[in-house]
């Protein structure tokens, strides 16, 4: 899919506050995610925040600050397509009825903190009501928080009663979600509504979900009507389409209207695999979030009713997403964070791997792939020349053993070091 988003370009001084000056990384080795190869003795090159130059032996010129990372291997930053920074799992069910939208945004600064610390140098916001993820996002972009690179949807679109409405409520309450639009003009008109208060792209229900009250996971909301008119108008308007779908029809009304990319993906049959393929749809499957549903989802608040449809989906997502992987879809790393804790981000990798991808690829889902979908293709994902100095360095060979990235050690992003374990006494 060609489709970009040219408002990034413009945007791309903004998404990146001021940077310190000059710095040169010293690595054990850096991994190239573009070929594969690891690099030893690397040196990688960084100025106002940009790249300068990365590779074996490179000579460090005069008044560069010298970060010495011993026999560390460094890559690039990592990148999480689909997070709810501004959410906790402890604040699920009927708990979070009781949190407000300042206290929510309050959350995501505690959460962007703690997601960069782990490596997570981008990330991709689907889903906050109150555009708390834009005031977040806004802080980050003013230097005023910590946080990764941030883009935001505000507010998902949703059909009345669906996923993506509120349906904790009584009747008497009369509550109807943010993001709720029936019909394509409606929808439309939403897809304006949320680009007017500052939304990066649009996330929509396409299906039922889990953790949500009186619905199936396997279930059509939106229509493909419904999501052409969004699709189209969100490209119209310079934004991407991000359509969360567990159900088989969904999956495929949503590659087949044109979304940008499909979340969850649970249901997905070989059909659904043929279309993202031909399409070049991206495949966004979060399998390391079932593990924490099953384990701690009782304990903090989930409802009975959302565990009883993670048994039945969770394991079937995952079977899916080796077939996804068989069939050559492109896949982009999201987990869902916020449905559990947030930091934890990098356990999914070891998942991917064990239901068919190779570590590099794995390594690729998280850097590569998840700037091309988020339309960041030519400025994260890689250590290379011109691109954000977004660098990451763990202990070991991530390609040997993809675990070590949950043991991030160093972080660099926009070329501020954040985190240094490494660090000689």
């Amino acid at each position: 899919m060609t489709f970009r988003l040219p408002f990034l370009a413009l945007a791309a001084a903004s998404l990146l506050p001021a940077a310190p000056g000059e710095t040169a990384l010293r690595c054990g080795a850096l991994l190239d995610v573009r070929s594969g190869e690891r690099v030893t003795n690397a040196v990688v090159l960084v100025s106002q925040g940009l790249i300068q130059g990365a590779g074996k032996g490179l000579a460090i010129p005069a008044g560069y600050t010298v970060v010495d990372l011993g026999g560390a291997t460094c890559l690039p930053g990592l990148i999480d397509v689909h997070d709810h920074l501004t959410s906790d799992p402890e604040n699920s069910g009927y708990r979070g009825l009781g949190v407000s939208v300042p206290r929510s945004t309050v959350t995501g600064v505690k959460n962007a903190r703690k997601t960069l610390l782990a490596g997570f140098t981008t990330v991709r916001n689907v889903g906050a009501d109150g555009y708390s993820d834009v005031a977040l996002r806004q802080g980050i972009e003013a230097g005023e928080v910590d946080g990764p690179h941030l883009l935001v949807s505000g507010p998902a679109l949703g059909i009345t009663g669906g996923h993506c409405d509120e349906t904790l409520l009584a009747p008497e309450f009369k509550f109807v979600g943010p993001g709720v639009a029936d019909g394509p003009w409606p929808a439309r008109a939403k897809v304006r509504e949320v680009i007017k208060y500052g939304a990066d792209l649009i996330k929509i229900c396409a299906s039922g979900g889990v953790l949500s009250k009186g619905d199936l996971p396997g279930a059509p909301q939106y229509s493909l009507e419904e999501i052409q008119a969004i699709v189209t108008e969100a490209h119209k308007l310079g934004r991407k389409v991000a359509a969360h779908a567990h159900g088989t029809q969904s999956i495929k009304d949503a590659i087949q209207a044109g979304v940008d990319s499909v979340e969850h993906c649970s249901l997905i049959d070989d059909e659904g695999i043929r279309l993202a393929r031909e399409k070049g749809t991206f495949l966004v499957f979060d399998i390391y979030n079932d593990a924490y549903i099953l384990e701690f989802g009782a304990k903090v608040g989930m409802l009975p009713e959302w565990i009883e449809k993670e048994r039945k989906i969770g394991q079937v997502q995952r079977d899916n997403f080796r077939k996804a992987v068989l069939g050559g879809a492109r896949m982009a790393f999201g987990t869902d964070g916020g449905v559990y804790p947030h930091g934890d981000n990098a356990k999914q990798f070891i998942y991917m791997v064990d239901y068919g991808l190779k570590p590099l690829e794995a390594i690729r889902s998280a850097t590569l792939n998840a700037a091309e979908l988020m339309g960041l293709k030519d400025l994260a994902g890689a250590v290379e020349k011109g691109r954000w100095a977004d660098v990451i360095a763990v202990q070991g060979d991530p390609l040997a053993n993809v675990k070590l990235l949950e043991s991030v050690q160093f972080v660099m992003k926009g070329g501020k070091v954040y985190r240094n374990d490494l660090a000689k006494p």
